[in-house]
């Protein structure tokens, strides 16, 4: 799935292709993307005909494409979804799904998704946050995200760092691969209990989140495959900067020691045994 910086990656690549844009029509190619759109792909086609996009934002991993009449279009990238700007009576590359043009008949904007776990959908009077995702916590970039108050928040709760810095309610953007990456760089295990943690500890968790996000923005997010792609196509290479996560059996970079690979909530953890070592009362 991706996470702040490769979200944020999209929407930095949006911003000059589609805004102050009217659409002219939109094609669904296949019904699925739409399917949050009760009324149909038609409607959905028809309601979106003659709008003018804004700035689109995003908060999180979650991205919007406000309008100017104060509506906006709510972009679920799932785990493939893409979008990516083409040339107008360019093929369409494989697994392109909806299709915008616009009125000045400059490049289209094209939805693609493999797998269509992802999808697009009308989010009313949703232009400043769309009511959906109202309930996601601030991210570390947001100019009113409140460290002090983020941490005091995690350690009232009863539970590993890893597990609060996941919930998206709390903080959002963060996941499996920044939280490993984050937690590696404060010497922090994932099961150490937040309610044990000074607010300094917790804080200095958070600093670290923002920073490796920060890095891996500068070099165009994570990608371990072609699922993940900005709007040109490109693939960023935060991978080959990666500390922790998916370092299995190589050595820490600190210290040296072998990175090790633990299961965790239905997934992996990634951590250094002598940087972050087990803590007491640990919670998995």
């Amino acid at each position: 799935m991706p996470e702040l910086p490769e979200v944020e990656v999209v929407r930095r690549g949006l911003e000059p292709a589609v805004t102050g844009r009217m659409i002219s029509s939109v094609e669904v190619l296949h019904p699925r993307p739409v399917r949050r759109h009760l009324a149909g792909p038609d409607d959905f086609a028809a309601t979106l005909t003659g709008r003018t996009f804004d700035v689109p934002r995003r908060r999180g991993k979650y991205l919007w494409l406000p309008f100017t009449d104060g509506d906006a279009m709510l972009a679920h990238l799932g785990m493939s979804g893409q979008f990516l700007v083409a040339d107008h009576g360019h093929p369409d590359v494989r697994n392109t799904r909806i299709r915008f043009s616009f009125t000045d008949s400059g490049q289209e904007l094209h939805f693609v998704d493999q797998r269509m776990f992802g999808g697009l959908s009308l989010a009313a009077d949703g232009a400043l946050l769309p009511a959906e995702i109202a309930h996601i916590g601030l991210d570390p970039f947001d100019p009113d995200f409140n460290p002090v108050a983020v941490a005091d928040r995690i350690r009232r709760r009863r539970t590993g760092i890893k597990r609060a810095l996941l919930d998206q309610t709390v903080v959002s953007g963060i996941g499996n691969i920044y939280a490993d990456e984050a937690l590696w760089l404060a010497r922090t295990h994932y099961a150490k209990p937040t309610d044990a943690m000074s607010r300094k500890q917790v804080i200095t968790v958070l600093d670290a989140a923002r920073e490796v996000m920060a890095l891996a923005l500068d070099e165009g997010g994570t990608s371990f495959d072609s699922l993940y792609i900005n709007v040109n196509g490109e693939s960023g290479y935060f991978d080959r900067s990666l500390k922790a996560y998916g370092q299995d059996g190589r050595s820490c970079p600190r210290c040296g020691h072998l990175i090790r690979r633990e299961h965790f909530m239905n997934r992996s953890a990634y951590r250094c045994p002598h940087c972050q070592r087990v803590p007491p009362n640990p919670r998995w």
